[in-house]
């Protein structure tokens, strides 16, 4: 038998169902990523807000300007959009795949998304040590 007729398997609904429930997690993924940036960028709205209705009168208020909450928000929400756009090229991808009866399971988005969100974790870890 031949290896490219044995490699080949027709898919079945339950395949398409899978792709498709996979991609809808990666779409909650990634908007639960933009959400969480978007959160972090307006609580630093909402800490320079108070800093400036409470003023300078008030002993013990401090504020530091360095803008890297906005920015680590807008990275975070980024990420989520590009979360959504490389899970949607995913899933075609994976149907293309299917439809050809040679899908072969690759984890390269699973790890680039991992190592990004340890980075963003390991950059607010040291944000939120240096600002205590």
């Amino acid at each position: 038998m031949n290896d490219d007729h044995k490699n080949k398997q027709k898919a079945t609904p339950n395949d398409y169902l899978a792709n498709e429930r996979t991609f809808l997690s990666w779409v909650r993924t990634g908007l639960g990523i933009m959400a969480f940036g978007f959160v972090v960028v307006k609580f630093s709205l909402f800490i320079k807000q108070i800093y400036l209705l409470l003023g300078k009168d008030h002993t013990g208020v401090t504020h530091q300007e360095n803008g890297y909450t906005g920015v680590l928000g807008i990275i975070l929400v980024a990420a989520g959009l590009i979360t959504v756009l490389v899970s949607y090229f995913n899933y075609k991808s994976n149907i293309q795949k299917l439809d050809r009866g040679n899908y072969h399971y690759s984890s390269i988005l699973i790890t680039i998304l991992i190592a990004f969100l340890f980075l963003i974790s390991a950059l607010l870890i040291i944000y939120l040590i240096r600002t205590m």
